[in-house]
């Protein structure tokens, strides 16, 4: 289970609930988050794809504890190219009303 809180303007504690327990801060600034997804969700949602990605790729213990989101670009460089996908996934099931159901 993913759990974010914002901070400030920019950044936000993310808490993912595991076998272990671990917080992260991440920071997201306007301008990443407009080019990922042309304010089309809110930030929230786009850490927490973020967040589904990387534990996609890795235990909630490897992601790092603070960090800006490109960098997970960095490490994983097809991250913008899913992220984008996601966004356009999520919104023609909106468009279609098509729900999904969350059985965690």
């Amino acid at each position: 289970m993913i759990e974010i809180e914002k901070i400030d303007d920019t950044t936000y504690r993310v808490t993912v609930k595991g076998p272990r327990k671990t917080t992260h801060e991440v920071g997201v600034d306007n301008q990443y988050y407009e080019k990922l997804t042309g304010g089309r969700v809110p930030v929230e949602v786009l850490i927490e794809k973020s967040f589904e990605f990387l534990l996609e790729r890795e235990s909630n213990t490897s992601i790092l504890r603070a960090f800006e989101l490109p960098v997970i670009g960095h490490y994983f460089p097809e991250y913008e190219k899913v992220i984008r996908n996601i966004r356009k996934l999520d919104l023609l099931k909106l468009q279609l009303g098509i729900r999904t159901v969350n059985k965690s």
